[in-house]
């Protein structure tokens, strides 16, 4: 693993994410290696020739000029990192953003899949406004260490129920739901007594990763094969459209908070 510092001027991004005013991201790679990872479209700003995953550049930033600037204002922690990754541990840098926000009216989200997050409990009962999303796709140990390097879904679990024991809001972002392999009802049993709402999102497959995915697929699941093909080779948005529905009726009668968020233009007019 490659490990540096840079500088930059702000480490407050304008997002253009849908739900956040303000991304953050306190260093630049990610050691998780997650296959499906969509942010490793980064690594041709980073100036890396390393593999997206063997290297991480730790930011150095000056102060948030004046947080009070942010108020009313929504920001998102991990867009394209995750900001209590391994190296957080001894770099502290989102302990340090976060610190600068304590108090002030702001919504924070925080999006990761480290229980590392359980050592600035104190901090975050400062924060106003915070939620603490655990990205979780499965319950099973085996297929979750072939997708990334990540903590496992124990710890993610229990790093989970301790917050919210705390009085921490929680989300699971069940993200990316992989088809047939993702059993989002199986993760809600797991969390459903720590868990404050349920985010999802579809397992959309671009870029170099495409190819990576799919021959994952062809080799460990071939009997999954056809319909691997069928949504993600022949455009078929079926498969998205009745697992959307399936999932709004099993929210309602589990009567559980759970959020929608399958890009698929199809699904959104329906």
């Amino acid at each position: 693993m490659k490990v540096q510092t840079i500088n930059v001027n702000s480490v407050m991004t304008k997002s253009k994410l849908p739900a956040s005013d303000y991304a953050v991201n306190p260093y630049v790679g990610c050691p998780h290696k997650c296959r499906y990872c969509y942010a490793s479209f980064m690594k041709r700003f980073s100036k890396h020739n390393e593999p997206w995953g063997d290297f991480i550049d730790i930011k150095e930033f000056p102060p948030i000029k004046n947080p009070q600037q942010y108020t009313g204002k929504s920001i998102f922690l991990g867009s394209v990192t995750d900001s209590y990754n391994p190296y957080e541990h001894d770099y502290c840098k989102t302990q340090q953003i976060l610190k600068q926000f304590a108090g002030i009216d702001v919504e924070i989200t925080i999006s990761t899949k480290s229980n590392l997050v359980v050592r600035d409990i104190e901090l975050l009962k400062q924060l106003k406004n915070v939620t603490v999303a655990f990205s979780i796709n499965t319950i099973d140990e085996r297929f979750r260490k072939d997708m990334d390097s990540a903590a496992t879904i124990s710890e993610r679990i229990d790093a989970m129920k301790t917050l919210h024991q705390e009085g921490i809001y929680t989300a699971a972002f069940i993200s990316p739901i992989f088809p047939v392999l993702t059993r989002v009802e199986d993760i809600v049993q797991a969390t459903q007594d720590y868990c404050d709402v349920y985010w999802l999102e579809n397992l959309n497959l671009r870029g170099s990763y495409k190819t990576t995915i799919l021959n994952y697929i062809w080799d460990k699941y071939p009997k999954y094969k056809e319909i691997y093909e069928r949504i993600y080779l022949r455009g078929d948005k079926s498969y998205w459209i009745e697992l959307s529905e399936r999932l709004a009726q099993y929210a309602e009668q589990k009567q559980i908070n759970m959020v929608n968020y399958f890009y698929h233009e199809l699904i959104r007019k329906t």
